[in-house]
């Protein structure tokens, strides 16, 4: 599961950590970035990288309301090739999505509040997450376009490492840079090969940081969110 996640970096800077093109759109930085919020996604086009901006939750060309994609801001790797949502995106329009660094909840024994922790990468780089990407047209009764596209996307999970299993079941899949050329080829459509990058991370790869419950409203995006906070009397020694 990813649910919330921090975009802060500028769009240059990200631009530059993917050698890719700049964004034409430009998003405000979040602390707090929630689903249906639009994100960054870097994609090959004509070999070339880029970073577009995207809807978070992904559209499927089939789907009669976009209001779908707030079910699907995450897809299951063990799934990709058999759900239709999924399968066509999954063999030709995959996507980084990069992260400063994501939210999970853990229950505190004894509260009805759950304990919010920040996962970010112990070298201080950012996390890139393996993600899919769309394009859906609204259509009119005869079904030809009846308004401006839609361009949405979706962070791929995987079972958690021993790191993220205190806290979580599902964690997403971070790939490395080796794994981002492999991915992002949309000539490359042999997806058994491409489902074995669908893996967990190295446990060594990410810490968890106890932060404040004011990242659990969304409307809520400074830089507090992340400040560490406390761990719980008996949460001690998580991770």
């Amino acid at each position: 599961m990813c649910g919330r996640f921090v975009s802060a970096s500028p769009p240059d800077q990200i631009a530059r950590y993917f050698d890719a093109a700049a964004p034409e759109a430009l998003l405000e930085p979040s602390y707090n970035v929630a689903p249906t919020n639009d994100v960054y996604a870097v994609l090959a086009d004509g070999g070339v990288r880029r970073v577009d901006a995207f809807h978070w939750g992904l559209v499927p060309v089939w789907a009669k309301d976009p209001k779908v994609g707030a079910r699907m801001i995450n897809a299951r790797a063990e799934t990709l090739a058999e759900k239709n949502a999924y399968k066509p995106a999954f063999r030709r329009r995959r996507c980084l999505i990069p992260a400063d660094g994501f939210y999970e909840w853990r229950k505190v024994p004894g509260q009805k509040q759950k304990q919010p922790y920040y996962i970010t990468r112990t070298d201080g780089e950012p996390l890139v997450f393996a993600g899919l990407w769309e394009v859906w047209k609204p259509k009119g009764a005869s079904g030809e376009p009846t308004g401006e596209e839609l361009r949405s996307c979706t962070i791929i999970t995987t079972s958690a490492n021993e790191t993220m299993r205190p806290v979580h079941d599902r964690m997403p899949v971070i790939l490395p840079p080796s794994a981002w050329d492999e991915w992002l080829d949309p000539g490359n459509d042999d997806i058994e090969t491409l489902g074995k990058l669908l893996v967990p991370a190295p446990p060594q790869l990410i810490r968890l940081t106890p932060v404040s419950t004011l990242v659990n409203n969304v409307r809520n995006k400074g830089p507090e969110l992340i400040e560490p906070a406390p761990e719980p009397a008996t949460l001690d020694g998580l991770g």
